[in-house]
């Protein structure tokens, strides 16, 4: 009788169990390994199908026309460009071109054979250029300019300022140092185009863009959600009427439409969720965070928190008003004020009960210009730039979207009417 089996039997049974729990956990890292390379690669499938979604509001003018030859001369679709000589707006022409810092420095807008650059002088030498690579901006207040440093972006020194006509230094940007180097994050170009696709991590200082996934200007699929299934499910069902796949944002319940035009008309937010993930449709603040801070006239800026503005309005709390009961979205109506006065008048007539108190002293004309008495025209602190030789930076003047009764500006639009009264009297007297 061999006394040892027991013992080796033993070992045997130990050592299979061993075995078997070193060949268990490997399998079961295995599955895990597998499990999240699958995860990692329908995350990189997902993403890298983001892109296609999107159709191109081109070939949403295969059947909507009408709509996008209108819409291409909005400040919407004009907010993003590839830089070119078509759509930079400043002059690249010598005496015309040159913003200078200081005596010695001195930044040239300049033509290239590669391009168009801005270009930093310190007297008389080349220190560094800056292509620009797309335009930021309608150029209604001003444009800004973007360069690519391989699949980076930054903003360039200097900015275009419509209301004078002139290169200025670049909001935001120290008066007397040419800077090249701000870094253009995901969050910017979420307000200004379509689409852009990211390449890296958020959380690094530069995030990289894949050039070749960009859908410039703020375009129909902004609006009503990305249209490849729309295209091609109508394009195969032609005599289907009800659009399938697709958003109609006059369709969305209040809050929805009201969330997608804050997205970029609702002041500083904090994303919660990668941008260019919040579709039309969707519910704002699953992607960003609340602002807690009270809101008043006082501290939002008229530049890029109009409903901010508009939210502390009676228009807004008691006449439900939304954006696009003032706004028609597919048409440039820029500087329109009789349009948008009609569309007052709407609510403010004799069958709602809200008449004007200035009808009977400014007469029919009243129905001409609600829009200068009652949104009138602010400086903003957000678009405000150094002129050259300027010690203090100059604002742009835009329309507040808090719709109130100011006391000052009726008096203006008063002397304005009674002036104009007095001068026809006068020409009238004259042929006498």
């Amino acid at each position: 009788m061999n006394i040892f089996s027991p013992y080796r039997r033993s070992i045997i049974t130990v050592s299979l169990i061993i075995l078997s729990i070193f060949l268990l956990t490997r399998c079961i890292n295995n599955s895990g390994n597998n499990k999240n390379k699958d995860t990692d690669n329908t995350e990189k499938r997902n993403n890298n199908n983001d892109f296609k979604k999107f159709a191109g509001s081109e070939v949403c003018a295969n059947c909507h026309k009408d709509i996008y030859e209108k819409h291409i001369h909005t400040e919407h679709h004009l907010t993003s460009a590839p830089a070119t000589g078509k759509n930079i707006l400043g002059s690249f022409v010598n005496g015309k071109n040159v913003f200078a810092f200081d005596p010695f420095t001195n930044v040239a807008m300049e033509k290239r054979d590669s391009g168009f650059y801005q270009v930093e002088y310190n007297n008389g030498a080349e220190i560094k250029k800056g292509r620009f690579d797309i335009v930021i901006g309608s150029g209604r207040k001003g444009q800004s300019y973007l360069n690519w440093l391989k699949n980076r972006l930054v903003q360039l020194p200097i900015t275009y300022f419509s209301p004078v006509g002139q290169w200025s230094n670049s909001p935001g940007y120290p008066p007397n140092k040419v800077a090249f180097y701000r870094p253009i994050t995901s969050r910017c170009l979420e307000c200004h185009s379509t689409y852009f696709e990211k390449a890296s991590d958020s959380s690094q200082k530069f995030e990289e863009f894949d050039r070749n996934k960009i859908i410039y200007a703020v375009d129909c699929e902004k609006c009503h959600g990305p249209a490849t299934e729309h295209v091609a499910f109508q394009s195969q069902n032609p005599t289907v009427r009800e659009a399938k796949f697709i958003v109609n944002p006059g369709k969305l319940p209040r809050e929805r439409l009201l969330d997608l035009c804050t997205l970029c008309h609702g002041g500083p937010l904090t994303k919660t969720k990668p941008s260019f993930e919040f579709q039309a449709g969707d519910t704002l603040f699953n992607y960003f965070s609340l602002q807690t801070a009270a809101l008043n006239s006082d501290n939002i800026d008229v530049h890029g928190n109009q409903m901010g503005l508009l939210s502390l309005s009676k228009c807004f709390t008691i006449g439900k008003v939304t954006c696009i009961n003032c706004h028609n979205i597919h048409e440039n109506e820029n500087g329109k004020i009789q349009i948008f006065s009609q569309r007052c008048m709407n609510c403010h007539n004799e069958g709602h009960g809200k008449i004007c108190k200035m009808t009977n002293q400014i007469g029919p004309s009243i129905t001409q210009n609600c829009i200068d008495c009652h949104m009138p025209k602010q400086l903003s602190h957000a678009v405000a730039v150094y002129l050259q030789g300027a010690d203090a930076p100059t604002p742009a003047l835009m329309r507040t979207h808090y719709i109130k009764i100011y006391p000052d500006e009726t008096q203006k639009i008063l002397a304005l009417l009674k002036k104009k009264n007095n001068h026809v009297d006068n020409n009238s007297e004259k042929e006498k």
